[in-house]
């Protein structure tokens, strides 16, 4: 009998931290680990993303940042590219399933990032990481500072999630005035760290969340790999496997 996948994702925890995950049918140690939107709820997607990608041989996993949802501690306490961090240091010694209660251990994980938007930034940055093979990082934030004229500035999204999120996202009130030093999570600030072979960037011209222009001159900083699309606006996670795109992103995570 054909084996298939559960009808729906498992969950772990490394630390304060919970992520979906689904395991891969044959023996694997291929990674991917997924970095949502914000605020969008990391759910509505995340598990037909996961199948597709176990589907294809990965162990998937879709992390809650730290201080949001279902993860503990205080949203932007720590730069979310720590987060996917811890997630690889918990791979590394084994993880226990929180359903069954059985460890999970995967030998020797080759781990690639994927970030989507907000989680764009967390995918470039963790790149640096020695562990992390490939990141991709798709309509992604490049420069904090540089958000002004979008339909989402910083000021608009710090009162929507706060009004319409909740306790969903549970961080200090000063926590949204880092993004506006220009120092914080921000990609652009280190340009000069990113090994460009390790990233493929994958952005729309007419995307009015975030700014295409700043993808661009980042990737050609960093010589990254650069997909330029004329339209598609703002991407989300499903967007990685749509067969056009799927087409570039395969073959880079298999280099």
């Amino acid at each position: 009998m054909k084996k298939e996948l559960p009808k729906y994702p498992s969950r772990t925890r490394f630390g304060e931290i919970v992520c979906e995950y689904q395991q891969p049918l044959r023996k694997s140690n291929k990674v991917v680990i997924l970095c949502g939107g914000m605020p969008g709820y990391p759910g509505r997607t995340a598990g037909s993303v996961l199948a597709r990608f176990a589907e294809r041989g990965y162990w998937a996993f879709s992390l809650r940042y730290r201080g949001s949802w279902e993860s503990g501690g205080l949203f932007l306490d720590k730069s979310p590219h720590e987060d996917v961090r811890a997630v690889i240091d918990g791979l590394e010694k084994g993880f226990k399933d929180a359903w069954s209660e059985e460890m999970r251990r995967i030998e020797k994980p080759q781990v690639s990032v994927i970030g989507v938007s907000f989680g764009g930034p967390a995918a470039i940055l963790v790149s640096r990481d020695p562990r992390v093979k490939k990141a991709v990082a798709l309509s992604p934030v490049i420069d904090w500072m540089r958000q002004e004229g979008t339909t989402e500035p910083l000021g608009f999204i710090a009162r929507f999630v706060r009004d319409g999120f909740g306790e969903a996202y549970r961080a200090d009130k000063t926590a949204w005035l880092k993004f506006a030093s220009g120092t914080f999570y921000n990609p652009v600030r280190h340009a000069k760290n990113i090994d460009g072979k390790k990233l493929l960037i994958i952005h729309a011209k007419d995307d009015e969340v975030v700014p295409f222009a700043p993808a661009k001159e980042f990737a050609d900083a960093t010589g990254a790999y650069f997909v330029s699309l004329r339209r598609g606006g703002h991407l989300g996670s499903a967007a990685v496997l749509k067969p056009h795109l799927w087409r570039r992103v395969e073959p880079f995570l298999k280099k």
